[in-house]
């Protein structure tokens, strides 16, 4: 049985599931869905392969070995080591591996790709302590961004791929009437791959933000080279060592996908993204370095900065909105490209459906709820994980001299299974809208910002300002008046941003669902691409057809 024989139900599951947009992932979220040993097993593999080099990886032609990781709970470096490969080397090996993985069958590449996906599954656990240690994602999260929901990324741009690559027949005998006689032509079409793609991983999410890419890349046969974050390698290299894996028992050249290591004080990464070899870039970052990789002459996919806001009008139960509101501006302590950092709320105050909230009632109960999370030894410490960087933690620590009426500090809070852990607790500000040189950019972090506004409509023109000019990936809404939600959507949407309106319990703004939820619009300055809709496989590759008579 083939490969895509093998997964041929898996792939067109993904591919319903992505024309219905409902709930599908073949990967479970829940640990305990794949069994009581695999947590044990990953921590000795985590302890096995600190310190060590990473020898999983193809490593022939390497001219060093270089690491400089450090665990965020931990504050000690992990002291992994990874190949190092020259420019050139990396790129004539993407060249060569290309001209054969370019010309395998669609059908070839979706099933090597999902088995490698479904042996990806057996390393989750591996994954989870790989990304804890080198992001400060929680475990939790660790296990369930990198592993479960990561993979349902990778599958959704496998779908997208075969579905745009068999969206039209590649061979056809074409026949015109003309009148006496037909004009016959055999005519075909081959979607040629652009070249070697290049994927930029960052810090603090390795694995989700880079598979999507990844693995639209691959489908549409281009050769990928992958530029991981150099304080977040390990993670994304247990995706590579096990696509090289897959790639060499399907007979493939494994060198079709290889991972180019660098250190911070000798990038490598412009070298590679200038190449002329180089046909697709994605990124994702900072909006300067983000800003650069679109001015290059190539085909590039970015995913930058962005000042995600909350809109509150209106709502039913305001303890529970202020809880939600608290747990998304918390969770990762702010370091999710998805997290709130402006609430916008009317100096009126809120309605609830017990009358009007007071505008400072109103701030006392995000401000409580906020307090409430961070301060319970249970729930605090694994919603908060750990402050990735030294610079994002810099920015929280001198956070409170922005400007405007502190409303919360931030502070260390012990974690009691690692007590050395870098972790902050999100800083709470309140401005005045005419502030808006504090609030109109991207405060990486966990720092937060109430705005008093003159009204809903004010609420709204600010959002929607601040969408425009500097971009947006999430927007939410409270407001329980119908007319009033069609207007923020319509508003909202007119900026190419989407709306989450009214979530409470376990809906979070932060969380996208894979073959329902669009990650970016592609439409505003946060970035110029969504995954995975269509444009972000079909861009990767060329229909080409030929005429026969």
């Amino acid at each position: 049985m083939s490969l895509f024989e093998k997964h041929k139900a898996t792939l067109e599951a993904a591919v319903k599931a992505l024309s219905l947009r409902t709930y599908y992932s073949p990967y479970p979220e829940s640990p305990k869905a794949y069994g009581d040993e695999a947590d044990g097993k990953a921590k000795f593999w985590m302890s096995s392969t600190m310190n060590n080099n990473y020898n999983e990886l193809i490593n022939e032609g390497s001219i060093g070995w270089t690491g400089e990781e450090v665990s965020p709970f931990l504050q000690v470096g992990i002291g992994v080591k990874y190949p190092i490969f020259a420019i050139d080397t990396l790129i004539n090996n993407a060249k060569e591996a290309g001209k054969t993985w370019g010309k395998a069958s669609i059908e070839d590449r979706a099933g090597v790709l999902i088995d490698c996906l479904d042996q990806i599954k057996s390393r989750f656990f591996d994954i989870a302590y790989a990304t804890m240690h080198t992001t400060g994602q929680s475990y939790m999260m660790s296990f369930q961004a990198s592993g479960p929901h990561a993979s349902d990324r990778a599958l959704e741009a496998v779908a997208m791929g075969y579905r745009e690559l068999t969206s039209i027949p590649h061979e056809v005998e074409w026949v015109k009437s003309m009148g006496k006689f037909d004009l016959k032509m055999k005519k075909n079409w081959t979607p040629v791959p652009k070249g070697i793609a290049l994927v930029i991983g960052c810090s603090t999410f390795p694995i989700w933000n880079t598979v999507p890419g990844l693995f639209a890349a691959l489908i549409t046969g281009n050769a990928t080279i992958i530029k991981p974050h150099p304080k977040a390698i390990l993670p994304i290299a247990i995706i590579v060592e096990e696509l090289q894996k897959a790639f060499a028992s399907a007979g493939l050249n494994p060198k079709t996908v290889q991972l180019a290591v660098d250190h911070t004080d000798k990038p490598i990464t412009k070298l590679l993204a200038e190449n002329k070899a180089v046909k697709t870039v994605d990124f994702t970052g900072s909006s300067e370095f983000g800003n650069y990789i679109e001015g290059l002459n190539k085909t590039t996919f970015t995913e930058k900065a962005g000042v995600n806001s909350i809109i509150l009008d209106s709502v039913n139960d305001l303890k529970a909105v202020a809880g939600n509101i608290a747990f998304s501006a918390s969770l990762y302590s702010g370091q999710m490209c998805t997290a709130p950092q402006n609430i916008f709320i009317s100096s009126n105050g809120v309605q609830t459906s017990e009358g009007l909230v007071p505008y400072d009632e109103v701030v006392k109960a995000i401000t409580t709820a906020i307090t409430g999370l961070v301060d319970n030894p249970k729930a605090g410490p694994g919603t908060l994980g750990a402050i990735q960087s030294d610079v994002t933690y810099k920015r929280v620590q001198e956070a409170k001299n922005l400007g405007g009426n502190l409303l919360l500090d931030t502070k260390s809070i012990v974690n009691e299974e690692f007590k050395d852990a870098r972790i902050a607790t999100p800083v709470l500000i309140e401005l005045n809208k005419d502030q808006s040189n504090i609030f109109n950019k991207e405060c990486f972090g966990p720092i937060v910002f109430i705005i008093k506004t003159a009204g809903l409509e004010d609420s709204i023109a600010l959002t929607k300002a601040l969408v425009e000019e500097k971009g947006a990936l999430t927007c939410g809404a409270y407001t329980t008046d119908q007319n009033m939600q069609n207007k923020i959507a319509e508003e909202m949407n007119s900026v190419f941003i989407p709306v989450s309106f009214n979530f409470t319990g376990a809906g979070f703004i932060n969380s996208h669902a894979a073959f329902s939820d669009f990650h970016l619009t592609g439409g505003n300055p946060a970035g110029n691409a969504s995954f995975a809709n269509s444009e972000f496989v079909s861009k990767r590759f060329v229909w080409v057809g030929n005429r026969y008579m």
